[in-house]
């Protein structure tokens, strides 16, 4: 690979020529950065250790922390797991293409270093048209995780990934802002129950409603020392930013006056603060550098900030980031809670 990052842009006049050129980046196997509906992905040929190999060392990557495989069909899933029930096919028929990943047991044929060494694989079909072409164009499933140096907040755009990964890998596909701004949902429905091993737009709401019943097979803290990971997010720091991060839960009055006793404490010192909040957090209280996460009744805004927002303040030369643990935590709002304590150097409850 050259230390140059090839970029590719969804809105140039020979974009078509270009993506098939990044296919064959793909197939001679390299490693591309592609956006997806949630977030921006690394993809290498899923079924090539050695390609696989090279996610994890752009990355910064732990070799236990295993991959999410891409597929541009169903019928992908054939070749890759097996003893698939009829429970997983209903899901796919209902979630996919979509923002949900599904653990399944894996075929041999699936490497050991995609899988983290697990007998178990995450299969998943994005719902981004740049993606589905990409994939089918490479001819072969995708391990792809996020695009993004290993414990850093995901990139949400190509220039997040531009920003770890330039002259690490071969090429960016720039297919623009994502639409969801979090990972994908994984269950892992190899046992009787379907279980989430981490949140995402697609909730334990939705998978009731669609597959009866489901487990609850993750918390927000971090696996330690020796145990395993099921599922990525589950192990080592996710989502930080360099700056030390607080998260403040509770309700907004008391939120809010423990945010204005840190900045003035932290002022004294001579610190700077960072404020990652809803609107309605924002209009009261001022800080050196803020970053909104939309208004606090709708936490998909919260959801497509998070980690814009985490990035943004993190370059302002601040001291601490403050953030509004005022939302929601059912649906969607589960999800940024779970990213958001991963992301926390402390949490304050209130």
């Amino acid at each position: 690979m050259s230390n140059k990052t090839l970029v590719i842009r969804a809105d140039s006049h020979n974009f078509e020529e270009e993506l098939t050129r990044a296919a064959d980046i793909i197939k001679e196997g390299g490693i591309v950065a592609f956006p997806t509906e949630t977030v921006y992905g690394l993809g290498a040929n899923a079924l090539d250790p050695d390609a696989v190999k090279k996610i994890f060392k752009a990355k910064g990557r732990p070799a236990d922390n295993p991959l999410i495989v891409h597929v541009a069909s169903k019928d992908q899933c054939n070749d890759l797991a097996k003893n698939i029930s009829q429970t997983a096919f209903k899901l796919m028929d209902e979630f996919w293409p979509g923002p949900l990943t599904l653990i399944l047991k894996a075929k041999k044929v699936v490497p050991e270093i995609t899988t983290g060494g697990l007998d178990t694989v995450g299969l998943r079909m994005p719902a981004n048209e740049i993606a589905l072409e990409f994939i089918r164009r490479s001819g072969t499933p995708l391990a792809a995780p996020s695009a993004n140096t290993s414990g850093r907040p995901s990139p949400t755009s190509a220039e997040h990934v531009t920003q770890d990964l330039e002259g690490k890998i071969d090429a960016i596909i720039d297919g623009g802002m994502v639409e969801i701004g979090l990972e994908s949902t994984v269950v892992d429905i190899t046992g009787d129950i379907p279980a989430i091993l981490r949140p995402g737009k697609v909730s334990a709401e939705d998978i009731r409603e669609c597959a009866g019943n489901v487990e609850i097979g993750y918390t927000d803290k971090t696996l330690e020392g020796n145990e395993t990971a099921r599922s990525p997010g589950m192990k080592y720091t996710h989502y930080s930013p360099e700056t030390k991060v607080i998260l403040i839960e509770g309700s907004s009055a008391s939120v809010e006056n423990t945010m204005v006793n840190l900045i003035t404490n932290c002022h004294k010192k001579g610190k700077r603060v960072g404020l990652l909040a809803t609107e309605e957090i924002l209009d009261s209280i001022n800080s050196d550098v803020t970053y909104s996460l939309g208004k606090k009744d709708e936490p998909n805004q919260a959801a497509r900030s998070i980690f814009m927002g985490l990035r943004h303040l993190d370059n302002k030369e601040i001291d601490i980031i403050l953030v509004d643990g005022t939302l929601k935590t059912d649906g969607i709002g589960a999800a940024i809670f779970n990213r958001l304590r991963k992301a926390a150097d402390e949490i304050i409850k209130i």
